[in-house]
């Protein structure tokens, strides 16, 4: 497993959850949801201080499993419970992760997109899609934020810290046609 370079600015409180595509790790501050990796992705925090038993940290794992349970079930978007998140990274990561979050249920967007997207948000003329890619692969929110739903400009799946079959997988879950071989999108 590698070591994730993210620091939390705090402690926090840890949870365990049972999906369809494996176990994973939440972790929640009294600010709100700061992490959820499936176990043993790229990226997965090594070490994670531990809060003591925190009533809004308790809450938002809570409602973080009540989310999860909605996404899996394939409730619609509109009835996931509200849940605050509070990612730790730079500006610039913190940016495309917001960029994520806006990525609509059941839609992809690529590389590219995103960097112009971020390009104008952050009053630049251009910024790498592979400098978005690095930013993309280390959003500690796994399904939260929609870090699956990036592809390739030609459509093909690629890079996703949870392993490219959970992307085919989440992706199919909400309704994209994927490739017999898994490997891109339908055209």
């Amino acid at each position: 497993m590698a070591s994730c370079t993210t620091t939390f600015p705090h402690p926090v409180q840890l949870a365990q959850y049972t999906s369809p595509i494996g176990r994973m790790t939440l972790a929640a501050s009294p600010d709100g949801l700061v992490g959820a990796w499936f176990v043993g992705q790229k990226y997965e925090p090594s070490f994670l201080p531990q809060l003591p038993e925190d009533e809004e940290a308790s809450r938002c794992l809570a409602l973080a499993a009540r989310w999860l349970d909605c996404y899996f079930g394939k409730a619609e978007p509109d009835q996931f419970p509200a849940l605050p998140l509070a990612p730790s990274g730079s500006p610039f990561r913190q940016t495309i992760w917001r960029l994520l979050k806006s990525i609509p249920y059941g839609t992809t967007t690529t590389y590219g997109a995103l960097a112009a997207r971020a390009a104008e948000q952050l009053g630049k003329s251009h910024l790498s899609a592979q400098a978005v890619g690095g930013a993309v692969g280390h959003n500690p929110l796994s399904i939260f934020l929609a870090c699956h739903r990036v592809v390739a400009a030609d459509g093909r799946l690629t890079g996703y810290a949870g392993g490219l079959d959970r992307k085919v997988w989440l992706l199919r879950h909400e309704g994209l046609a994927i490739t017999a071989d898994g490997t891109s999108l339908c055209r």
